[in-house]
Parts: C-alpha cells; structure tokens; sequence
C-alpha cells in the first residue's frame, strides 16, 4: 500500500470536503460556468492523490456539477439559452410535485431539518449575504427533495438546482432595489408557508407555494438573465 492511500485511509472525510467545496463553489458562481477545473491544485488543496480526485468529478459530472470529454480537462458545466430556458420548462413541474410528496412522506425528523435550512436561509437574507442566501436557498429546496423520498425525482431536482442556483446568484448580484427587497421577503415568507403546509400533511397547499415560489423566481430572474428577445415561458404557459 503506498503512502497516498495509506494518508487517504486515515483522513476519510477529505474527499467528502472537496465535493463539499466544489459544489459549493459551482453554486455560488466562484467556480463560473465553462471554468476548468485544476486537478492538480485540488489534489493539493485537499491533500489527496488524483485518483480520487477523478472518481468524485466523474461522479458530479453524473450529477450535472461538472462536464467531462475526452481528452480534454474537466470543466464547470456550461449554461446556454437553451438551459434557461428549458429550465423555465420543467421546474414547475418538479418543484411542485417535490412539495405535494414532501408533504406525503415527510417525517418529523426531515420536517426539522428544514426548518433549520430556513434559519440559516434567514440569516443569509437579514446579513445580505448573497453566496450563503443562494446556497442556503439551495439546501433548503434540497432537503424538500429528500423528504419526497421518491428515486426518480431527486435526480431531476437535484440537476434543476445547480442552474436555479447559479441564475438566482445572477440575479442577486445586481444592486438591490426596495421592489427586489420585498420579493426577498416574500420569498422567505413562503418558505416558511412550505414548512407549515409540509408540517400540516397538505400537499395542495405545499404544491400551490412551490408554484407561487418559482413563478416569483422566473420573474425576477428573467430580468436579468433571460437573453433579449427571449420569452421565459410562464408557469401558467406550461400547466396549461
């Protein structure tokens, strides 16, 4: 056994850290879309040899973090027109129906961890701090995923939220406005509204919220990400 397995053996939790780190990093845009990832300076970073370092980026580029080609050094996965706007496509359908099952199957257990996300999320929003808003928000909406507990949704979610989070880092990047401060606030009030209905069993009222929560969303963020000329379809448009 050589030395760099024998240093990963003893220190276990230094991949965990670095998928951590880099999905992290991907979310709140410190990684930008298209950025090639050093494998060389992450093995240093982490104090891991490079095998695993190629395992976890095989493994998020499953996951949608992270693009892999032949030949090629991988990168921060892209975002184009295309995956705005077929973003604005599907999320309504999966948010929506992550509530109604969260609501279904959620336990106690799941239902208190998401209230711990909100108070995190909070935080982030009374401190103006758009990388931990932005991730928060995405741990929040993650952990509605989980409570689903339904294996063809989580994928779909999961994917769906590397680009919500990384178009919402777009969008709150602009200065604030006394308008986009009180959509904030609504935002966080409807969270709060997800947990009460997820906590109540009431999947209507939980799905209704995620449809009200993401149409808020598209309209802010088709703002200032949607290219010109470019109608972000309507949840309405799409449930028609």
């Amino acid at each position: 056994m050589d030395d760099d397995n024998v240093s990963e053996i003893g220190n276990p939790d230094r991949k965990a850290n670095l998928g951590l780190a880099l999905r992290r990093r991907i979310l709140t845009m410190e990684l930008p879309p298209g950025a090639v990832l050093d494998e060389v300076a992450l093995s240093e970073e982490f104090g891991l040899s490079r095998p695993p370092v190629r395992e976890l980026m095989r493994q998020m580029a499953g996951e949608g973090y992270i693009e892999l080609e032949a030949n090629r050094a991988a990168r921060v996965s892209s975002m184009s027109y295309q995956s705005l706007r077929d973003f604005f496509l599907l999320a309504p359908m999966i948010y929506i129906t992550a509530n109604k099952l969260a609501a279904e199957n959620g336990t106690r257990g799941q239902l208190d961890v998401l209230k711990q996300m909100q108070q995190s999320f909070r935080k982030a929003v009374d401190n103006c701090d758009v990388e931990e808003r932005v991730f928060y928000n995405d741990q929040f909406h993650r952990q509605i995923g989980e409570m689903a507990h339904n294996i063809y949704l989580v994928p779909s979610l999961r994917r769906l939220q590397i680009d919500h989070a990384r178009i919402g880092k777009v969008f709150y990047k602009h200065p604030n406005t006394p308008r986009m401060q009180e959509e904030l606030e609504l935002a966080t009030q409807q969270h709060d509204e997800m947990i009460d209905a997820i906590g109540k069993r009431d999947p209507d009222a939980a799905g209704e919220l995620a449809r009200l929560h993401l149409e808020l969303s598209r309209r802010n963020m088709a703002m200032y990400a949607a290219p010109e000329g470019l109608e972000t379809p309507t949840l309405q448009d799409h449930l028609a």
